[in-house]
C-alpha cells in the first residue's frame, strides 16, 4: 500500500478523532486534507475496510457508551455531545450497534464490543532491513496484588495474528468495555499452570478485582492471578510509522534479558503481558518473577 495514501488516511483520522464531537461533512474533512471528496471516501474504505462515516458513526457510538458508562448525564444530552440529533436517533443508533439501550446501559453497564480502530500504518517489506539506532529499555521490578482476570482463550495460537484468525479482535473492544477493570486491556502468554488442555499459549484479556461479581462475556473466563513480582520493560517514546521495527527491537531485548543480574528469575509458573503498543509512551512488557 502506497506511503501517500496511509499518510492521507492517517490525517483524516486524526482529524476526526480531534471533531469527533462537532458536525462533519465529507466535504470539510476532503478540504483539510486538501483532495476531492470523492478520493476521499474512496481511499479511506480501500485502506481501512469501511466508510468514512461509518468509522465516524461507530467512534461516536463507543465515545458516548463510555461517558454513559462513567457518569450520570443525561441520554438525550449525551446523543447531542455526539451530533446525534435526537434522544430516538441515538437510541436506535446505539441499540443497533450495541443490542441495548443507552439507558439500560447506563443503569447497568455490561461488556459490550466498544469500537477500537487501528491507525493507519505501512508495514515495512518483508527481508527489508532496519535502520533504527539501539534506543534504551527501563527495566524495573513492581508487585502486583492478588486479582482475577477474564480472559478469551484461543486454540493453538502462540502471538497475535495467530489469535486474531481463530478468535477476532472484536474481543479487545469488549475488554476495553469492562467497567470494573483495573488496568487496559492486555495480550497475555501463560504459563502451562495457567493454560487448559488443548487450549492457547496466547490470550487477551483484562485485570479486575478479586471481587469481582460482574458480567463475563461470552467465550470468557474468568482466572486467578496470585499475588506476584513483575519485571516490567519499557522502550522509549516512537513514531507509530516505525511500529514494527520499534517494538521489535524491544521485543528483542527482552528476549535476551538475563532477570539474574538484579538477583531475579522469571517465574515459570507466571505469564509474560505486553500492553497495546502506543507511540506516545513506547513499547511495555511484563514478566513474572521470583527473587532469587
Amino acid at each position: 500500500m502506497k506511503s501517500e495514501k496511509i499518510v492521507m488516511v492517517k490525517q483524516i483520522q486524526r482529524y476526526v478523532h480531534q471533531n469527533i464531537q462537532v458536525p462533519l461533512t465529507l466535504q470539510e474533512i476532503s478540504n483539510h486534507i486538501h483532495y476531492s471528496p470523492w478520493y476521499t471516501a474512496r481511499i479511506f474504505h480501500e485502506v481501512m475496510g469501511l466508510s468514512l462515516f461509518e468509522y465516524i458513526r461507530r467512534l461516536r457510538l463507543t465515545q458516548a457508551a463510555k461517558v454513559l458508562r462513567d457518569s450520570n448525564r443525561k441520554v438525550i444530552d449525551v446523543a447531542f455531545d455526539f451530533v446525534f440529533d435526537s434522544h430516538e436517533g441515538f437510541s436506535r443508533a446505539f441499540s443497533k450497534e450495541f443490542h441495548l439501550s443507552p439507558k439500560r446501559y447506563q443503569q447497568a453497564p455490561i461488556p459490550l464490543p466498544y469500537f477500537i480502530p487501528f491507525e493507519a500504518m505501512e508495514y515495512p517489506k518483508k527481508g527489508e532491513e532496519s535502520k533504527m539506532e539501539n534506543k534504551a529499555v527501563f527495566v524495573q521490578i513492581i508487585e502486583r496484588p492478588q486479582r482475577k482476570a477474564i480472559i478469551r482463550r484461543a486454540k493453538t495460537a502462540n502471538e497475535y495474528f495467530q489469535y486474531c484468525e481463530e478468535v477476532g479482535c472484536d474481543i479487545w473492544g469488549v475488554f476495553c468495555s469492562v467497567k470494573e477493570a483495573i488496568s487496559e486491556p492486555v495480550g497475555m502468554w501463560l504459563s502451562d499452570e495457567l493454560k487448559t488442555p488443548n487450549t492457547s499459549t496466547y490470550v487477551q484479556g483484562v485485570e479486575v478485582p478479586l471481587d469481582y461479581q460482574g458480567i463475563i462475556p461470552v467465550d470468557c473466563e474468568l482466572i486467578d492471578l496470585p499475588e506476584c513480582l513483575m519485571m516490567m520493560f519499557q522502550g522509549e517514546p516512537y513514531d507509530d510509522e516505525n511500529f514494527q521495527e520499534e517494538v521489535g527491537q524491544v521485543m528483542q531485548f527482552v528476549s535476551r534479558y538475563n532477570p539474574e543480574v538484579i538477583g531475579y528469575t522469571y517465574d515459570p509458573k507466571g505469564y509474560r503481558f505486553q500492553y497495546e503498543p502506543q507511540g506516545y509512551r513506547g513499547y511495555i512488557e511484563g514478566r513474572t518473577v521470583i527473587k532469587l
